[in-house]
């Protein structure tokens, strides 16, 4: 009897490590799939050819000022690959007041001058943010000077599907566990440590396995 009781026991506590095992590796796979699906949604503005082998997705906060300090670097890198290089721009609006930043940013998308828009808030970035805090108010001229309508820019921030976007890339940062800015993804590859030789270094690996391989040439081939 006391046998069998220690078998039937044993049998149960082997079925309860397979169950938490398949609940452990169900687990894990839903959350692989939640960081997959956060680095490929299809709303953020994006720069570069659709079908470019290398996708870099930046968590942006405009008012961070090595996020301006990357910004021009990232595009001259993708200048020397205009083929081969695409940049998707997510928000991260951690600084004070650059949620409405990020408001009137996706908001010049209706109007088709986000990136004169990026261009611009960078640009005059030392103006509009001052100890690390972000003036909407302070950023309306030099939004103004890319041509965009002032006031559909307005009435547009407050848009359901601008408020949406927004949210959706907070929603994504917190998935992906983005706790600073700018943090980059290449190809859904963190970067091994933060810095713009690492960012650079790992660009170049991805450029490199995805290459095309010259063909083999058979014996006698020339």
């Amino acid at each position: 009897m006391k046998r069998k009781t220690l078998f039937i026991s044993a049998l149960v506590l082997l079925a309860l490590l397979v169950t938490g095992g398949i609940l452990l590796y169900r687990m894990q796979a839903a959350g692989e799939q939640a960081v997959r699906e956060a680095l490929v949604r299809t709303h953020p503005p994006t720069l570069g050819p659709a079908g470019a082998p290398v996708h870099i997705v930046e968590f942006f906060d405009p008012a961070c000022e090595t996020c301006v300090k990357f910004y021009p670097m990232v595009k001259r890198m993708m200048a020397e690959r205009r083929e081969d290089i695409r940049l998707s721009v997510r928000y991260a609006p951690f600084h004070p007041g650059s949620l409405e930043v990020v408001k009137a940013l996706e908001a010049s998308r209706k109007q088709g001058l986000f990136w004169p828009a990026m261009d611009m808030l960078v640009a005059s970035h030392s103006v509009w943010v001052r100890n690390h805090r972000a003036s909407i108010e302070l950023a309306w001229p030099f939004l103004a000077r890319t041509g965009l309508d002032m006031d559909r820019l307005k009435a547009d921030m407050a848009a359901p599907d601008v408020l949406a976007a927004i949210a959706q890339d907070e929603a994504d940062s917190r998935t992906l566990e983005v706790m600073k800015t700018p943090e980059f993804f290449v190809n859904g590859r963190p970067l091994p440590s933060f810095g713009w030789e690492q960012l650079r270094g790992l660009v170049q690996e991805e450029l490199a396995a995805t290459a095309p391989r010259p063909k083999a040439t058979g014996p006698g081939g020339g």
